[in-house]
């Protein structure tokens, strides 16, 4: 497994509609792997294949739950001592994914990406989806998705159609979060 660069705005690769997966073998798995590896390492909960600058329709989530069976955990980050849940890996694959439906109830979540970083604002998507898609043996899958899991895998999925989640935004607030951005670089 390998951790690889995260590609970031204005990459024109970001802008690329990825292209079907057809072959279904060690190749995939080591994308897979790589990216699980990836998203793991920048404190992501999800990752498509364009952003490492891989052109298939293959996205990896991990909404990484609490765990409430494990015990808290102390750490000090901060200088302060604190404690958390640990939270669970629950590793999710999409490869060829295709949403069938949507809700036509809306939920708005506050979207953050990999791509952009620091760049957080709120979207509206619709709030459930039926999704098609195949798994790393060509296995097609189908099912009804809600709430965070909804929304993370709409959001990835824009990736795949060369969609940032800026794009949902109006005008003012992308030129916002594009020019807070650029400041954050140039802190940097």
């Amino acid at each position: 497994m390998a951790i690889h660069p995260i590609l970031c705005v204005p990459d024109a690769r970001l802008k690329l509609v990825s292209r079907p997966v057809d072959t279904f073998d060690d190749v995939l798995r080591t994308l897979v792997a790589d990216m699980f590896e990836t998203m793991y390492d920048a404190h992501g909960i999800g990752l498509a294949a364009i952003q490492i600058g891989v052109d298939r329709r293959v996205l990896v989530i991990d909404l990484q739950p609490e765990d409430p069976d494990a015990a808290p955990v102390a750490c000090d980050h901060d200088g302060h001592a604190h404690t958390h849940q640990p939270t669970r890996r629950e590793p999710r694959v999409f490869v060829n994914p295709e949403i069938l439906e949507t809700s036509s109830e809306l939920a708005t979540y506050n979207e953050g990406c990999l791509s952009i970083p620091d760049i957080y604002a709120e979207v509206e998507r619709p709030a459930r989806c039926r999704v098609r898609w195949q798994d790393l043996d060509g296995a097609s899958h189908e099912e009804e998705m809600d709430g965070l899991l909804a929304t993370c895998l709409q959001h990835e999925m824009d990736h795949l159609n060369g969609v940032l989640f800026i794009d949902h935004l109006s005008r003012l607030k992308r030129n916002m979060a594009l020019k807070k951005l650029e400041k954050l670089r140039k802190a940097a």
